[in-house]
């Protein structure tokens, strides 16, 4: 009986701690929260590292929530909250929803690798054709060169599409670190490399890729780490326009 008893406490004790666990505790959004055109801040909601709702997100909640997620240092979800406070409409605001986000031409911008423009649909919505193409430029594993490859085709595909297209410095700045971060953040900072999996999984499914390997990185992701990294993917979209434009010239 006490070796039963034994073990039934030690069940209870390894299912609750798995239960606490918000790297295994997804919850989609429920009536009355709310979502944004970044996939990865859903999925931090959707893990609980955000507020569930999605609403009245402040500085602490935000710093809180990308460094016991994925390890970022206070710097970088400094720099993130005071770029997010813009889109609340409330002047001198001390927080954001994630709904924020969605209104275009703040940080929201056209040639997102998974939403429509705002011209064409729901820019907060994931948008299966949209990440479809930005996917078809992708190997088994994303690297630089192929990540910078879906952003340049999906700008071509907006602009032939949108005829309001437009994208601002601080727009194409968000689109290229938003590319370094996703590979840096999935997979390998220090190649710059992930396995196309676990991108496909979090995009489409706004949840971290737990089940396909990933964890939690056990070092820190510094803004020089980041910085460094989106520097690596500016210089390949430079290089990449340069040679789109050589071909054009030369009828290629």
């Amino acid at each position: 009986m006490r070796l039963a008893a034994f073990f039934s406490v030690t069940v209870a004790v390894a299912a609750s701690n798995t239960t606490q666990d918000p790297f295994e505790q997804w919850r989609g959004p429920e009536a009355g929260h709310v979502r944004g055109p970044c996939p990865f801040l859903n999925t931090f909601a959707n893990h609980g590292f955000l507020p569930r709702s999605g609403k009245y997100i402040t500085q602490k909640d935000l710093a809180d929530g990308l460094f016991n997620a994925v390890h970022f240092d206070a710097n970088i979800s400094r720099f993130l909250f005071d770029f997010a406070t813009r889109t609340n409409p409330e002047p001198n605001a001390t927080w954001f929803s994630l709904d924020h986000l969605s209104r275009h031409k703040v940080l929201e911008h056209d040639a997102s690798l998974s939403r429509v423009d705002a011209y064409v649909g729901h820019a907060d919505v994931f948008n299966q054709q949209a990440f479809d193409e930005t996917r078809s430029y992708w190997g088994d594993v994303v690297n630089v060169e192929s990540g910078t490859a879906s952003i340049i085709a999906r700008m071509k595909t907006c602009k032939a599409t949108n005829p309001t297209y437009s994208l601002s410095n601080l727009g194409e700045g968000f689109i290229l670190g938003e590319t370094a971060a996703f590979i840096s953040i999935l997979g390998d900072a220090q190649s710059i490399t992930v396995d196309k999996r676990r991108v496909e999984y979090l995009f489409q499914n706004e949840r971290l890729p737990t089940k396909l390997g990933w964890k939690r990185s056990s070092t820190p992701f510094s803004t020089d780490l980041l910085l460094g990294n989106l520097e690596k993917v500016r210089l390949e979209y430079e290089k990449q326009l340069k040679s789109t434009l050589q071909r054009k010239r030369s009828g290629g």
